[in-house]
């Protein structure tokens, strides 16, 4: 150490002080992530820390209490939007979620609801600090002095740098090759995985784009092209309806509360309807969008970034193309505005014809970032029956919103009356959210009937995500959730959301216990309407005809999880340490039937292996894509059209 330096020096300086309010930070993450361990974070958590601390201590030489400050509030805010990403979406965020930044002021309602005021604290010192400085200058004097002082209590700054660096270094070098987020990010440490991401990409492997046809994905899937598909052209020649409705999921279906339903209008259509209880979602970042995306083209999400973004540019083969080449119009309802997750880009390389946005709904009857879905179906319904009348055929996409998070409806809004227990509760709040989605979906049929639409349309109807994070519930609303399902609430749960085929006179009602994915859309209804996949790479299957499934999971589930016709399987840092939870089988007739034991679920080292090879084979697939030529078409904006 240099001459004069003492220990009050030492404790005071802003090293000291901030390494310690930095290891509460730490602890804090850990606490919320990581069910509180106690060594590993601080031994991956610290190497990284005083590696920026080194750095302030290297080029620092004056004003370093302002850059300590300015350091401090960039690694804090690191941690801060970790936690607060985590409680919603069980994964940790990255550089390329917070590059999504300038969409947070849609979803504010969202943000506030997730912000515990203890969260908060991870900013106290840096706030203190401020006040300190700023309101008394004799304090901001005498530390501004001492901070400026060289402080070397493990030898020189360089060293400093080169020792924790390479400490870093190794934590993260055996680790980097993990495919599960959460395991790699705990491995490394927070701040370690962030960089690592940054100046690497992470785990992405892209294959030879030659490598990528249809019989190797149907290999790897484990089935094989059916020589006379059940249903084929059981719809051909009608109009098309596919209905996303915002963060339903199945266990609400044909449950009561005292008495009522909560979802009347579904429970009756189940029953003319084909049903697959064991569907599951398979969104990625961009959520509903993603929905979209997966529902349109059967094609798998990037790792990362919303297929908005990431895919948005390249000319995708997907059902609009494949409808308007038979004559179809083909039509997307949204009230929102249509640069919300970029998706005027999205409608264009996935082929709609024409879009609706907010330009077209107004601003009527407003809930959350949009008119209802009441408003939605009434004026979509109006628009389909001009296209009717004008002798169209169409494939109409409809998105439904009115149920998004936090799920504060207006009080008009809520449809039914739950007990006290459910009152001010996160569960409540989704219950009223959703049973007003199915009082808008009573709107929606009463209007194809009256319109005349109902008996020549084929609807599909399915959920575009979760609704209920199992990471942000109470201990009030887990109980709440088994009292309704009469079970406790896991992952398999908050992955399932409904499918339901619905064409009046052209298919039988019954209930499929299959299990299925949002990939599986495409092939389904394209089975259904006629239309040939020859040509068409997709990674779905006609869930008509095809008895098992594999479905590759990524982002809501770290990667390597998949979802067969057993289990979910999550793995660890590899498959031998992953966990698996069995899924709860329906009977035909919808009923659950038991859990299947341990034993008699267990996935295979086979199953990973293919699962993660899938979405290789997808992302090499859309990257080697040819970019959306303008010549292709650019949809038109139905608001211009009226």
């Amino acid at each position: 150490m240099l001459s004069g330096f003492s220990k009050k020096t030492f404790w005071f300086s802003p090293f000291v002080l901030f390494t310690i309010t930095m290891i509460f930070k730490i602890y804090l993450a850990a606490f919320v992530i990581y069910d509180g361990e106690l060594l590993r974070p601080l031994l991956t958590g610290l190497p990284s820390i005083w590696t920026a601390f080194a750095l302030v201590e290297l080029f620092a030489s004056r004003r370093k209490l302002a850059v300590y400050l300015i350091v401090n509030l960039l690694l804090t805010t690191v941690y801060f939007a970790v936690i607060m990403y985590y409680k919603y979406f069980g994964i940790i965020v990255t550089y390329h979620a917070l590059m999504q930044i300038g969409q947070v002021a849609e979803v504010k309602g969202s943000v506030f609801q997730l912000l515990h005021p203890y969260f908060l604290l991870i900013y106290v010192d840096i706030v203190a600090a401020a006040l300190v400085l700023i309101f008394n200058k004799k304090i901001r004097h005498s530390w501004n002095k001492l901070s400026n002082r060289r402080f070397q209590p493990l030898g020189a700054p360089f060293a400093l740098f080169v020792s924790m660096f390479a400490i870093c270094v190794l934590i993260v070098w055996p680790n980097r090759g993990i495919a599960n987020e959460l395991v790699q990010n705990e491995r490394m440490g927070i701040l370690n995985y962030e960089v690592f991401l940054m100046a690497t990409g992470g785990n992405e492997k892209l294959l030879n784009p030659a490598s990528v046809n249809q019989s190797a994905i149907n290999e790897l899937k484990g089935i094989s092209e059916v020589v006379n598909p059940v249903g084929k052209d059981a719809a051909k020649g009608r109009n098309v309806i596919v209905v996303q409705l915002e963060a339903f999921q199945n266990f609400l279906l044909d449950k009561t509360i005292d008495g009522k339903e909560i979802t009347p209008n579904l429970n009756k259509l189940l029953k003319e309807s084909v049903y697959f209880p064991h569907f599951y979602q398979q969104a990625g970042s961009g959520n509903t969008s993603d929905a979209e995306f997966l529902t349109n083209t059967s094609l798998y999400v990037p790792l990362r970034v919303p297929a908005t973004e990431a895919y948005a540019d390249k000319a995708l083969p997907s059902l609009p193309k494949l409808f308007r080449a038979q004559g179809y119009e083909a039509l997307t309802f949204h009230t929102n505005d249509v640069a919300f997750w970029n998706r005027k880009n999205l409608y264009q390389a996935l082929g709609f014809s024409r879009y609706y946005d907010r330009a077209f709904f107004g601003d009527e009857d407003i809930v959350h970032f949009g008119s209802s879905d009441e408003v939605l179906y009434k004026k979509t319904v109006a628009e389909l029956k001009k296209q009717a009348e004008a002798g169209k055929k169409f494939y109409a996409m409809i998105i439904s919103m009115s149920s998004h998070h936090p799920f504060n409806l207006p009080e008009p809004k809520n449809k039914i009356s739950l007990p006290d227990r459910y009152q001010d509760t996160f569960v409540g709040d989704y219950i009223y959210s959703q049973n007003y989605t199915d009082y808008a979906l009573g709107v929606l049929f009463d209007e194809l009937k009256a319109g005349g639409l109902w008996d020549n349309s084929t609807i599909v109807i399915y959920g575009d995500h979760m609704g209920l994070p199992i990471y942000s519930l109470s201990k009030t609303d887990l109980s709440l959730l088994k009292e309704l399902n009469g079970r406790d609430y896991n992952d398999a749960q908050m992955m399932n959301i409904p499918l339901i085929i619905s064409a009046p006179g052209a298919l039988k009602a019954q209930v499929l216990t299959q299990t299925g994915g949002q990939s599986d859309i495409m092939p389904t209804i394209a089975n259904l309407a006629g239309i040939s996949l020859a040509g068409t790479v997709h990674f779905g299957q006609d869930l008509l005809n095809q008895q098992h499934n594999l479905l590759p999971e990524r982002y809501y589930l770290p990667s390597g999880s998949f979802i067969n016709d057993r289990e979910i399987f999550i793995p660890g840092a590899g498959f031998s340490d992953g966990r698996s939870i069995p899924l709860t089988k329906a009977d035909k007739s919808g009923n659950a039937a038991s859990t299947l034991e341990a034993d008699q679920t267990r996935s295979t080292r086979s199953e990973f292996d293919r699962a993660l090879k899938l979405l290789q084979m997808s992302d090499s697939y859309v990257r080697s894509l040819p970019a959306y030529k303008p010549d292709e078409g650019v949809p038109e904006d139905g608001s211009k059209s009226r």
